[in-house]
């Protein structure tokens, strides 16, 4: 899934080619980001304590919407499309409430992750994690923002417009026609 093989099946390829480039490298940056934070904060010890692993597993959930994404923008269905709209806007959530509790109260946040690591090195490790939180915070609705207006244009320009629905319940058949048990 280079950035050398993307193709696009849209008529206007370059400026859409941009954005397709750019959302991907927002995407990748996103799961360089994630998997550094899932590193510094193994690096605190923490698989004992349950807050640590709810830690970590914010950001494998970043990391699986950074490849639905990736996913959405290669293939183009709804399915993948909805799912990693959702997963950004969760875990970017709770991406921006992780970061702001790392920076607010470092040492009420190590207190109850429960560290093995001195304190001092602990709170630094931890405000660099809390650091690329911020990063992952704003580049997760950078990417958002972007996947919206992708979408938005396959459907403008005529593209996949999802599950088609028809109002039409019957056709131009008379009820009279009918077998006996269904007719009214």
């Amino acid at each position: 899934m280079g950035m050398a093989s993307i193709t696009l099946n849209s008529g206007n390829a370059g400026s859409s080619s941009n954005k397709h480039k750019f959302f991907f490298l927002c995407n990748y940056i996103l799961l360089g980001a994630a998997s550094s934070c899932i590193f510094l904060t193994l690096s605190l010890r923490l698989l004992p304590s349950l807050c640590g692993f709810f830690v970590i597993l914010l950001h494998v959930f970043t990391i699986v919407g950074a490849v639905s994404g990736c996913t959405a923008a290669s293939s183009g269905t709804w399915r993948w499309y909805a799912a990693h709209m959702v997963m950004t806007v969760l875990t970017a959530i709770f991406q921006g409430s992780v970061s702001v509790l790392v920076f607010t109260t470092t040492d009420n946040f190590l207190g109850s992750l429960k560290s093995y690591v001195r304190e001092d090195d602990a709170a630094i490790i931890l405000k660099m994690a809390g650091g690329l939180g911020v990063l992952i915070f704003f580049l997760e609705w950078v990417v958002l923002t972007l996947a919206f207006f992708l979408k938005y244009y396959t459907v403008v320009e005529g593209g996949d417009c999802g599950p088609r629905r028809s109002a039409k319940v019957q056709g131009e058949e008379n009820p009279k026609d009918w077998p006996w048990p269904f007719q009214v």
